[in-house]
């Protein structure tokens, strides 16, 4: 039987909490992993729960992201399958951008209501989840809900970052708040333990329920909730103002979900990824994630000294040493570096190699690490050429720092794309 839905994926706005890595790109388009971007999560997660009609919904530096999209995901001729680009355009109707995801939604609807569907599936952009979402739908139709948010439990000390949710004990929505902050709004949106056992979950010291940013409409119940145009966000506007006026239903999920919306929240889900046995697994068949096929060579490891970590293909590595760490598609590593608790992007192309430490005949750095070169918790992101003996070590403690080749975020050095850092540089 065909999924009676479509999908519908944020590609998000301008991605500040992501900067500099968003710096050229949108967000969904960050790579993670070493080989993959955020994007392919959520197409993923479609593909696998039979949501095959897909649309993304694209604003800021989205060329990349475009590209990636069309050059991965072709379904074949006898599929009824696709992932179609929607990028934000002014019209007779609109001159404005998107203003949120309701209002990016809301200036799409026309093309969503000439989709045959009976639910629309509502996901973002820059999570890293595994979620099937036919059980999200199956659940939406049982309980003849207008609208169905998936929710996770978290500890009380996160609410204050999410939007907090309320159910009772069927499971039906009753109160929300969009990051709590006092006290008294903290406590009463703690959800009772029996209601979380109700619904198959083990509170674990966990007292309230936060939304996932993944929502289910009935389409008509999503012209409804659009139909007022000053609601542009729907976690903000929509869901609080409709949850006394549609029957809105929690979803609850107790997987592994993270936002990788932040440098930090991004750089500790990457470094989570080379435990032995990590809580995501990209090693897991069932619920594979897909991307772009790139034919590259496997990877070339030169005497070195390898700790719980990711090297991807196509990588030449000398002679070094890396811990904890993860290695992108295409990365040179030369002699005597030292990587430890960092995630390094790799390249988009092969530069020269010669023996000469990283330099050629004109004294130009070539893209890679340089020799006896020393990075410690740090995003080295794509293309960056790093000379020999560099240490990007966040010498000072900086929490934030601003300039042209790197910044740092929460004490997180990150090197710019392309960014030329030169021998003997000292971060």
């Amino acid at each position: 039987m065909p999924c009676n839905a479509i999908g519908v994926i944020m590609g998000g706005g301008k991605g500040t909490r992501l900067y500099p890595l968003t710096k050229d790109r949108a967000k969904p388009a960050v790579p993670i992993a070493g080989k993959f971007r955020l994007i392919d999560i959520p197409i993923s997660n479609c593909i696998h729960s039979e949501v095959e009609r897909m649309f993304v919904l694209t604003q800021f530096n989205s060329t990349s992201l475009n590209r990636h999209i069309v050059q991965t995901y072709q379904f074949d001729s006898f599929s009824k399958g696709y992932v179609q680009i929607l990028a934000a355009q002014q019209t007779q109707e609109n001159t404005d951008w998107y203003q949120g995801t309701a209002d990016a939604v809301r200036q799409n609807l026309r093309r969503f209501l000439e989709t045959p569907c009976e639910y629309i599936l509502i996901l973002a952009g820059d999570h890293l989840y595994r979620m099937d979402y036919q059980k999200m739908l199956k659940e939406h139709e049982e309980n003849n809900a207008d609208v169905t948010v998936a929710v996770i439990p978290v500890e009380r000390d996160k609410v204050n970052e999410l939007g907090i949710l309320k159910t009772n004990t069927e499971g039906q929505i009753i109160d929300f708040v969009e990051k709590p902050e006092e006290e008294e709004e903290i406590t009463r949106m703690e959800l009772e333990e029996s209601i979380l056992y109700q619904h198959g979950v083990d509170p674990k010291g966990r007292s309230h329920v936060a939304s996932m940013g993944i929502y289910v409409f009935n389409k008509r119940t999503l012209v409804d909730c659009l139909s007022d145009k000053k609601k542009m966000d729907f976690g903000k506007h929509v869901i609080p103002g409709e949850i006394y006026q549609k029957k809105i239903f929690a979803h609850f999920f107790d997987g592994y979900w993270r936002d990788v919306g932040t440098i930090r929240s991004f750089f500790d889900a990457n470094l989570e990824l080379t435990k032995t046995v990590p809580e995501f697994d990209f090693y897991d068949e069932e619920g594979q994630v897909y991307t772009h096929p790139r034919y590259l060579p496997g990877s070339k490891i030169n005497s070195c000294i390898l700790q719980a970590s990711i090297i991807c293909e196509g990588s030449i590595i000398t002679e070094c040493e890396i811990r904890n760490s993860v290695i992108g598609v295409r990365s040179i590593v030369r002699s005597s570096a030292e990587i430890l608790n960092s995630v390094v992007m790799g390249a988009d192309y092969y530069d020269i190699i010669r023996d000469k430490c990283n330099l050629d005949d004109n004294g130009d750095l070539h893209v890679g690490i340089g020799k006896g070169s020393i990075i410690r918790n740090a995003i080295i992101d794509k293309n960056a050429k790093i000379g020999c003996n560099v240490k990007i070590i966040n010498e000072k403690n900086l929490q934030e720092y601003e300039c042209d080749n790197y910044s740092i975020r929460d004490g997180i050095v990150v090197v710019h794309k392309n960014a030329v850092l030169p021998d003997n540089t000292v971060i």
